[in-house]
């Protein structure tokens, strides 16, 4: 189900925005952290990618003039990447219709009791990664 799901969204995203769906994911990442900005490694992390895989789309959105990099202050070695203003047009024109296409497809064809059964799985199990990431094992 979440491998249809999601290909149904990037093949949306991809028809009816300059957007795939792994720019979206970079960019609301983005914007829903403080100051627009993350390091490398933040967005890694945030996105539950590999590194190579961040910077690889990382490099692609620059070169579209999404994202830009900025060096970090205090790690010469390290930047900053933020959404530039086509950026955040592009999430800003994408995000409405993409919004629509989940509830569409997913919400609104689920019961109260069903979300909140998917809600209590999904925090079971992210517990449990939680939990192993701290121990070392994940």
């Amino acid at each position: 189900m979440q491998a249809r799901l999601t290909a149904r969204l990037a093949g949306d995203l991809s028809t009816y925005s300059e957007l795939s769906y792994a720019d979206y994911m970079v960019l609301v990442a983005l914007s829903d952290s403080p100051g627009g900005r993350l390091r490398l490694f933040q967005l890694a992390a945030d996105l539950g990618w590999e590194k190579s895989r961040v910077s690889h789309q990382i490099a692609r959105m620059t070169d579209r003039g999404l994202v830009a990099k900025q060096r970090c202050g205090d790690d010469r070695r390290g930047a900053y990447v933020e959404a530039t203003e086509r950026g955040r047009k592009a999430i800003e024109a994408a995000a409405p219709r993409h919004v629509e296409t989940v509830r569409r497809l997913f919400i609104d064809r689920l019961t109260s009791e069903q979300l909140d059964a998917i809600a209590a799985a999904a925090e079971t199990i992210l517990g449990v990664l939680d939990a192993e990431e701290a121990d070392g094992d994940g």
